[in-house]
């Protein structure tokens, strides 16, 4: 019979073996995560998507009902504008650098903060929300506002036609020199 008082062998592990032995005997595993950690806390020095700044809003897009305004708010807002949420996985990288891009992209492209620079996007910006391609899947994965349903989607695509419409836009997209050859 085995004495389980000094030496004693409890749970298949000598006494003196413990964390450090286990590193040992898993040399490969203590490396890859000394790496991972190592280029984790690295990657934090990289400066791109730090900045969180909203620039002011100098004019807003003439949204015609305060519900159409909502939903946009909700599914469009955060890319689309200088009114940006900035969720807490935005301040660490890589995600910063994903979340930065996107909004530096989404901006460039319709920025319903500076409405008055805007050329008749509304009309393209309801189109993407028919044809699909916005809100992005992945954006509408972590954001349950931008999950718009059938309704919802379709208020925000006649809403932003109602404010191309506003603006003198039209469907004629035929180019320099009208659409009909009489």
């Amino acid at each position: 019979m085995r004495s389980f008082s000094g030496g004693a062998v409890a749970c298949g592990r000598r006494p003196d073996e413990g964390v450090l032995a286990w590193f040992r005997r898993h040399r490969w595993v203590a490396i890859t995560l000394t790496a991972a950690a190592g280029v984790g806390l690295a990657i934090q020095m990289v400066p791109y998507g730090w900045d969180h700044s909203n620039p002011p809003v100098t004019q807003d897009a003439p949204w015609p009902s305060p519900e159409a305004r909502e939903l946009a708010v909700g599914a469009c807002y955060d890319c689309h504008s200088n009114e940006t949420n900035w969720p807490i996985y935005s301040y660490v990288a890589p995600m910063s650098w994903l979340v930065r891009r996107d909004v530096d992209r989404g901006r460039d492209e319709l920025n319903f903060s500076t409405w008055e620079d805007e050329d008749n996007d509304a009309d393209d910006a309801a189109e993407t929300i028919e044809d699909g391609s916005m809100p992005p899947r992945q954006y509408k994965l972590l954001h349950p506002d931008a999950r718009l349903s059938d309704e919802e989607e379709q208020l925000l695509v006649e809403a932003l036609r109602t404010i191309d419409e506003g603006r003198g836009g039209d469907d004629d997209n035929s180019g320099p020199g009208g659409g009909d050859d009489d």
